[in-house]
């Protein structure tokens, strides 16, 4: 049984006396037993009202485009993201601890003053301030590049670390198509420019053609997001590292290889994804209850910790 299956296993395990809710919720025109009638329970109890109005508030669209919540759907992993993530959004120490796992120059995580209307540690479907990568559309949370979570760090050199991350739970990509055409071509001005993040041999007429397969082609889009927001000067920002927070037990994503044109570069994710990069240290991929550990044994963490574990873990 591969992970996602197994996922939907757990998730009917988890709607009596967990989640309190009888599944067979519709997804997409059609009612699966691991959808949830009632799609707010999707969210934990100590966010649910607060993460729904920051949605709002902010104009973000849930997955699925659902326009008065999140998705029923379990595996979701915008969903998986906002029960990691969103308790952070009031809390420094715990969004510093977290930080300082990821990089140990980091002396505290700064709230994040815009877009959002409320400042807090962690924003979420992220565009940047300006149409970097020069698409159709500019909006936060679909049709256009955009991050699942952003934080914010103050080096101990006085300057500030920008942390975008991608969040992934029971996805995986098959090696299928190339997704580049020309109205995609758009990413080559930066991809081609001399200092540009990410590094392909130049031996073909379509160098960066092996990227246009998933989940390259959303990590290049990201990475070359990143770069030209820290270019820009974001948030006082001098680098960047970008997180893919991926399920150790997700092997059909992490151990494999999904580039024709990349098959020399390794068979898993990680390495083929670092061996394309000018700087492979600002790529780093994490499980959740990695990048959570900090809070493990934080009093004030303890109800999260168990609903993640119990949830996610």
């Amino acid at each position: 049984m591969n992970y996602r299956n197994e996922q939907k296993k757990k998730s009917l395990e988890l709607l009596n006396g967990f989640i309190d809710d009888p599944g067979n919720g519709s997804f997409k025109g059609k009612k699966y037993p691991f959808v949830l009638k009632h799609p707010e329970l999707n969210l934990w109890d100590k966010i649910r009202d607060e993460a729904k109005a920051y949605f709002k508030d902010n104009s973000i669209p849930w997955w699925n485009e659902t326009d008065e919540g999140p998705t029923g759907h379990m595996q979701s992993s915008q969903v998986s993201c906002v029960n990691h993530l969103f308790f952070l959004r009031n809390n420094q120490d715990m969004a510093t601890s977290i930080l300082k796992n990821i990089d140990n120059r980091i002396e505290s995580a700064i709230k994040i003053d815009y877009p959002d209307k409320t400042a807090g540690y962690v924003a979420f479907e992220i565009v940047g301030k300006e149409n970097y990568l020069h698409e159709k559309q500019h909006s936060r949370g679909a049709n256009a590049t955009s991050v699942d979570a952003l934080m914010l760090g103050k080096k101990y050199d006085g300057k500030n670390e920008l942390f975008v991350i991608e969040w992934k739970y029971t996805e995986n990509y098959e090696m299928n198509h190339s997704l580049y055409i020309p109205q995609r071509s758009m990413y080559l001005n930066l991809l081609e420019r001399f200092d540009s993040p990410i590094v392909m041999p130049m031996d073909n007429e379509q160098p960066f053609e092996p990227l246009y397969y998933e989940p390259f082609y959303q990590l290049m889009r990201q990475t070359l997001l990143a770069w030209q927001m820290v270019k820009a000067g974001e948030y006082d920002c001098d680098e960047y590292v970008n997180l893919h927070v991926i399920p150790k037990a997700n092997k059909e994503l992490r151990l494999r290889n999904t580039s024709p044109g990349l098959r020399f570069k390794g068979k898993d994710l990680r390495s083929v994804w670092r061996s394309v990069l000018l700087k492979p240290e600002r790529y780093v991929m994490i499980s959740p209850d990695e990048l959570m550990e900090p809070l493990q044994d934080t009093k004030d963490a303890r109800s999260l910790i168990d609903y993640l574990q119990r949830r996610y873990w």
